[in-house]
């Protein structure tokens, strides 16, 4: 079972601080055993103010962190020096230090600045919370922040922007981790989207269309249900019942990318559950993903996740019982 440890600072936000544990708890395997085991513990082992009006007694120190295969570090309000000067205390400076080789750190929202604090991001890319990513990046000149994205995956170190966007990163590390069919029903018992891209853009300022002139939305989930078929940005325009300019200027406002790229990320997403649930032929998942050619599907996907198809089918679709 792979362990994870949860490290509440002081003025830890409830809600993210409650993620890894919701979201971790509710992945099975086949036979329904978990198949994680989540643990959270402060830096001395005493309460814990939290950024809300109580406090959270939890029975572990920081030592559990040495022990776990996955470190999570939720946000908190009160980052005092963290935050001002990029300098951990020493408790903190330590209990990072002692980590096992190997072992996946994790940030959610303002976390990212005891990761950065700490080097572990040197020469990596990150992100934010998108308030807070000016100034983490002036702060730490040797992490490329890009405040854009809702996670980003650095293979052992991963970080997200703030509240929701930990849901996208615990349940991107589950499927990662096990596939879609194990991240898929973890959604479904979370009662959370299944899949929402890393790189979709984060939320910020994004005006909210005029009743009136009408939304892209009913062509997205138009378009989802016919990605076999072949779909023009004229056709999509069409559907909407508007030019193609300003659909493509309102499909950008609101899903934070070109109808183009979208397409492209429905599309190895659903090429991706083929691959996992089913024995086709990779010509086969290519046309029913809407890509036409197998060559197509293997651009794409080794693009989008830097893996072919017969890769991608060997890593995450689960191997029948001895």
């Amino acid at each position: 079972m792979h362990s994870v440890g949860v490290l509440a600072l002081d003025g830890v936000v409830p809600f993210e601080l409650g993620i890894p544990a919701r979201i971790f708890h509710a992945a099975r395997d086949h036979e329904g055993d978990p198949l994680y085991s989540v643990t959270t513990c402060s830096l001395d082992g005493g309460p814990v103010r939290a950024e809300a009006d109580y406090d959270l007694a939890v029975s572990h120190d920081a030592s559990l962190l040495a022990a776990v295969d996955t470190v999570v570090i939720p946000p908190s309000h009160r980052l005092g020096a963290i935050r001002e000067e990029g300098r951990l205390p020493g408790p903190l400076r330590d209990a990072l230090a002692a980590l096992r080789p190997g072992t996946r750190v994790v940030a959610i929202c303002t976390g990212t600045y005891v990761l950065a604090a700490a080097g572990l991001l040197d020469g990596r890319r990150a992100t934010t919370h998108w308030r807070e990513a000016d100034r983490l990046q002036r702060m730490f000149t040797r992490t490329r922040i890009d405040p854009d994205v809702l996670y980003v995956d650095d293979g052992d170190v991963l970080t997200s922007a703030g509240v929701a966007a930990g849901i996208d990163l615990c349940l991107h590390i589950v499927r990662r981790d096990h596939g879609s069919r194990v991240a898929n029903e973890v959604a479904r018992l979370c009662v959370v989207p299944p899949w929402r891209e890393g790189g979709q853009a984060q939320y910020i300022k994004r005006p909210v269309p005029d009743p009136a002139t009408g939304s892209t939305a009913a062509t997205r989930a138009w378009a989802v249900e016919r990605l076999a078929e072949p779909l023009t940005l004229a056709g999509l325009a069409a559907h909407a019942g508007m030019s193609v300019r300003t659909f493509s200027r309102r499909f950008r406002d609101e899903a934070g990318s070109t109808p183009g790229q979208w397409l492209a990320r429905q599309r190895v997403d659903l090429a991706r559950h083929f691959l996992e649930t089913t024995d086709w032929p990779v010509d086969v998942v290519a046309h029913r993903a809407g890509f036409g050619t197998g060559a197509s599907l293997r651009q794409h996907l080794h693009s989008a996740i830097g893996v072919g198809p017969q890769a991608y089918r060997r890593t995450f679709r689960p191997q029948p019982a001895a």
